[in-house]
């Protein structure tokens, strides 16, 4: 698996990541989520991204790695539901690192995020404040934010993040134009989310969940074809070879996934026509268009 640096954070990240919100759904046994991480580990994978919101993710996690910490780049993300505390409060963010170092089981966290809150929120600089603490206090590693848009802009802008977490694939292409090269010219390391846009064509219909439905929208607006490989081949391949990106971390239920997109990086980047095709589709026909949130 090809490994990156992750921006001028001193970690090296795998260019495929594994996005662990779909291991936090407890109808999935905790047997099925120990053998998704031990494919990804298996395949190369070595950054793990969860979140507080995220289920039983960050005990799954634990339980999965045991034995394996070291080979593991372990980012999460916090903020809110803290019992007693306000959302984006100093106590909030604090003690909501305290408790995702005991779930995950580990002495620190590599990277820990703001979990997509406002840029209010960012400029009023109490959770930034709570984060970049526990950075200094060695329980975090590397203080970084997630999300899109106008936050998005103001943490990558700041000086208060070592990398940033957004959304890239062939259907949501903003930040690709409007801040990433802003953001590798300050040494951010910048993951990227969404890589498959939620895999939005196994949808014969336009689905219920917003995120989803934008996406599906979108790929009936583009129309794009499918340059002789599956949609999963072109996604993961524009994404993780997009300049400027360290690592695309993809959600799944399924072990197999891991080492099928393996071997999709492992062609390299998009022929050159390609990627121009897509980048001119999008510029073309979604002229304003936000990063999906």
């Amino acid at each position: 698996m090809l490994q990156r640096q992750l921006g001028t954070t001193g970690l090296s990240v795998s260019a495929l990541g594994f996005g662990a919100g779909a291991i936090g759904d407890l109808s999935i046994s905790d047997d099925h989520a120990t053998r998704v991480v031990h494919a990804a580990l298996d395949h190369g994978v070595t950054l793990i991204d969860t979140a507080r919101s995220y289920g039983a993710s960050e005990d799954r996690i634990a339980r999965a790695i045991e034995g394996r910490r070291n080979r593991v780049i372990l980012s999460t993300k916090v903020g809110y539901g803290i019992e007693g505390a306000a959302d984006w409060s100093y106590e909030s963010v604090s003690r909501g690192i305290d408790e995702a170092l005991a779930k995950l089981k580990t002495g620190h966290i590599d990277i820990v995020h703001l979990h997509s809150c406002s840029e209010e929120v960012l400029r009023a600089g109490e959770a930034t404040r709570a984060l970049n603490d526990a950075v200094h206090a060695g329980k975090v590693r590397v203080a970084a934010y997630s999300g899109d848009n106008n936050a998005l802009d103001e943490a990558a802008l700041s000086s208060a993040f070592g990398s940033i977490e957004l959304s890239v694939n062939p259907w949501d292409e903003e930040a690709i134009d409007h801040i990433l090269w802003r953001a590798k010219d300050r040494g951010l390391g910048v993951i990227a989310k969404r890589p498959l846009a939620n895999a939005w064509w196994r949808h014969e219909a336009r689905p219920d969940r917003a995120d989803v439905a934008t996406y599906w929208e979108r790929g009936k607006r583009l129309g794009l074809p499918s340059f002789g490989m599956s949609p999963d081949a072109l996604s993961i391949r524009f994404t993780v070879y997009t300049w400027g990106v360290d690592s695309a971390i993809v959600g799944t239920t399924r072990p197999e996934s891991f080492g099928a997109l393996a071997l999709a990086i492992e062609e390299g980047p998009l022929p050159d026509p390609v990627r121009e095709h897509i980048r001119s589709a999008w510029r073309n026909k979604m002229a304003g268009a936000r990063g999906v949130v």
